[in-house]
């Protein structure tokens, strides 16, 4: 009886999750196009002119997250002048990708920059958050000619002390993972979701209608959750190869980072010794400011990016 009881709530939270994912998936179509590259097929979003001047601009999210938490406070607004692209990195959002071992920095980079070639972009000005700090210093290092300049915000770039949490271990285990992400990871989301974004946004309130608008409860969707922990246990082992290498990128970045304290990323662990290390990087720390750089300080990072952009035209016309 206790065998047959076990069963029937397993096959109950399974059940639970499809049609959670299922409405999940209603509320936040995609808006873009998917494009296929090799070990995937990403979803893209591209807006504003096609021929603005200057190079078009990539806006890559962080960890548990999809181009729309990009989109609001930046992409829409850079629109006006500038070709933007939104991405979502393989295997979050509506992006796909064959393998989950498929993880680092290292591999995404190429998918989008594969991503990018097919839709006839040469260099670009990369605009990064978070986990996807690490990712554009990657693309920066294997691919210099294809990334024009950095715009990093909050961005992961060296190792840290500890691990990725927990239960991201456990979700990155086979079998073990793979039944909780299928079971009781989207209830139990579900309930601690809002909990979670404030912590994020710690010391700065979360803006109204933030989860509606940024899609994130599309995390919560098994392979996406497991591809987002997968994400996070392997990101320490891969900056620790590319760190050493950081003074090798010859492109412009700008790095924006709060001081407050930021329990997701630290900005003395990581921009600062970047600043320090990348011949052209320059680093604006804001005062009282936690992880999400571009929500609290949208004004600024546009500012930034819109000033490298135009800094870049000529230097895009002259490899013309």
């Amino acid at each position: 009886m206790l065998v047959l009881i076990v069963v029937l709530a397993v096959a109950g939270l399974v059940l639970a999750t499809q049609v959670g994912s299922a409405m999940i998936e209603r509320a936040f179509p995609p808006q873009g196009r998917l494009v296929d590259v090799a070990g995937g097929r990403l979803h893209v979003v591209e807006l504003g002119p096609q021929d603005a001047a200057g190079p078009p601009i990539v806006l890559l999210h962080g960890a548990s997250s999809n181009l729309r938490v990009m989109q609001h406070p930046l992409g829409e607004r850079l629109a006006r002048n500038h070709r933007v692209i939104l991405i979502d990195r393989p295997g979050h959002g509506w992006s796909t990708r064959d393998r989950v071992e498929d993880s680092t920095p290292e591999i995404q980079g190429r998918m989008i920059i594969e991503a990018l070639g097919k839709l006839g972009v040469g260099r670009a000005l990369v605009v990064a958050h978070s986990w996807a700090g690490a990712l554009a210093l990657r693309m920066a290092l294997d691919q210099p000619d294809r990334v024009a300049g950095l715009v990093l915000l909050a961005p992961v770039a060296y190792p840290w002390r500890g691990g990725a949490g927990r239960y991201n271990n456990v979700i990155s285990t086979p079998l073990i993972g793979p039944l909780l992400a299928h079971t009781i990871t989207l209830p139990l989301g579900w309930l601690v979701a809002e909990a979670g974004v404030r912590g994020v946004f710690a010391p700065q309130p979360v803006p109204a209608d933030f989860l509606r608008d940024s899609a994130t409860l599309l995390l919560l969707r098994p392979r996406e959750f497991i591809a987002n922990a997968r994400d996070l246990v392997t990101l320490k082992a891969a900056v620790i190869a590319q760190a050493p290498r950081y003074a090798e990128i010859k492109a412009p970045i700008s790095i924006i980072a709060g001081d407050a304290i930021d329990k997701t990323v630290s900005t003395a662990i990581h921009s600062r010794p970047l600043a320090a290390t990348a011949p052209n990087a320059k680093l604006t720390v804001l005062p009282g400011v936690g992880h999400m750089v571009q929500q609290v300080a949208a004004d600024l990072v546009l500012s930034e990016t819109e000033t490298m952009a135009g800094r870049l035209v000529p230097q895009m016309v002259t490899a013309q």
